[in-house]
């Protein structure tokens, strides 16, 4: 082979080492919506992308809205919102599964659903059920005192009036379970829906440093 033969192909090797594109991507999570910016982790590594960029993985940031985003991955494009997960393999997971960051203050919060309204959760392995302020319950029309068990329970003002209920759908991710068990606490406490046990612990829960893998069980 000739010399110039081999810098030619030294160079395509370069080239394809360089492109971003060409970067196996698994997961990616929306995080965080912005006007013209997105706060995204791509398979466990948060990043923050202004419109027209591109990560070092390939994903590519074609518009964002504090409502949704456009994002352009493998050449195709599509619409997410805020707590979307996207899955770049051709066959669909075998297990259902949901990626929680950490935040700020160190806790494990992501966005989900309750009976198909968006809601903010906060993951607590300390609570045993998904509990809820009574704010929160009227907006997601979750009538308790008429359908709910009275109870009490403990928040950081001393015991107050609770109610169990029934949750039809919660979602987090990929993983949508039904009929899980849920209390709804008279007053302002807690502040974010708490993800309890009654959903977590139908799940297998990994971490692995700012990350926490949900996945269905088997």
């Amino acid at each position: 082979m000739s010399c110039r033969a081999i810098r030619i192909c030294a160079v395509s090797l370069g080239l394809l080492l360089a492109s971003p594109a060409l970067l196996a991507v698994n997961t990616v999570v929306v995080l965080g919506l912005f006007q013209h910016k997105a706060i995204v982790v791509i398979d466990g590594k948060q990043q923050a992308l202004s419109v027209g960029q591109t990560s070092p993985e390939g994903v590519k940031l074609v518009s964002a809205t504090s409502n949704e985003a456009v994002l352009e991955i493998d050449g195709k494009q599509k619409t997410y919102v805020l707590g979307s997960q996207v899955n770049t393999h051709l066959d669909p997971p075998k297990q259902a599964s949901a990626t929680i960051i950490r935040n700020p203050q160190g806790m494990f919060a992501t966005v989900g659903t309750i009976n198909g309204l968006t809601v903010n959760f906060l993951v607590d392995t300390g609570a045993t059920l998904v509990a809820m302020n009574s704010a929160e319950a009227k907006r997601l029309g979750i009538n308790y005192r008429l359908n709910g068990q009275p109870t009490t329970a403990s928040t950081a003002s001393g015991i107050a009036p609770a109610y169990v209920v029934k949750l039809t759908k919660v979602k987090v991710g990929d993983i949508e379970l039904r009929e899980i068990d849920g209390m709804v606490i008279e007053g302002l406490s807690p502040p974010e829906v708490l993800l309890g046990m009654s959903f977590l612990g139908r799940l297998e829960m990994q971490h692995s440093g700012q990350t926490m893998l949900l996945k269905r069980k088997n």
